[in-house]
């Protein structure tokens, strides 16, 4: 459990890296997220109510500064694989919105358990006319190895957004695609839709726990 915990908390990295102050468009990725990541990693280390589980504050922090840099229709899209395209365009928004704030609220409790994570990445590879890329970087924590964090991300015409994370090795939507899938082959669109919407529920009516000292 401490494990699932620590890994949602680093992959929570990823998504501080993309709250910006300077239009998204004019940066490369990797440039964009070394020079934001390290300011946003400061605040939710020494933010007091962040520190100390605020969910109002930490709910604030995420849905303003992270998560209008990520894809969530791209994200939801992949994560619903060869159901999407069945989905009607209202049932495509309700997931969409039910797994966005899914995942507000994940990031939200992990946001309060950051500490002393660093972040070093590596050399990008990539062509400057290339619309998708993969930025890689290692976490370097406390006690333990340093933890490998890779994202993906495609550029708009708003700047660069992110439509996938890995840590260690496991993508964030190929692993949801296999709970959603496993919920659509149940109940349908409409099943999985209800089956967030009632997690949602559950994580709003409980509140974040203050980290271990």
């Amino acid at each position: 459990m401490k494990l699932i915990k620590h890994l949602i908390a680093v992959s929570t990295l990823a998504f501080t890296a993309f709250a910006v102050a300077a239009p998204a468009s004019t940066e490369a990725p990797d440039v964009l997220v070394k020079r934001i990541s390290n300011d946003v990693i400061n605040t939710a280390k020494t933010d007091k109510d962040i520190q100390a589980g605020n969910i109002n504050k930490v709910t604030a922090l995420v849905d303003a500064k992270i998560l209008p840099y990520v894809d969530f229709q791209r994200m939801t899209a992949l994560a619903a694989g060869r159901y999407w395209r069945d989905a009607t365009p209202e049932q495509k928004t309700a997931l969409s919105n039910e797994f966005r704030q899914l995942l507000i609220h994940t990031y939200s409790g992990a946001l309060s358990q950051i500490k002393n994570e660093t972040v070093e990445f590596k050399p990008l590879r990539a062509d400057p006319a290339d619309t998708e890329v993969e930025v890689k970087s290692v976490v370097n924590v406390q006690r333990g190895e340093p933890i490998q964090l890779n994202y993906r991300l495609s550029k708009s015409p708003s700047g660069w957004k992110i439509f996938d994370i890995n840590v260690l090795g496991a993508w964030l939507v190929e692993t949801y695609r296999g709970t959603f899938s496993s919920e659509i082959s149940k109940g349908g669109i409409d099943g999985l839709i209800k089956k967030l919407a009632d997690r949602n529920k559950e994580l709003a009516n409980k509140p974040l726990k203050a980290p271990s000292k």
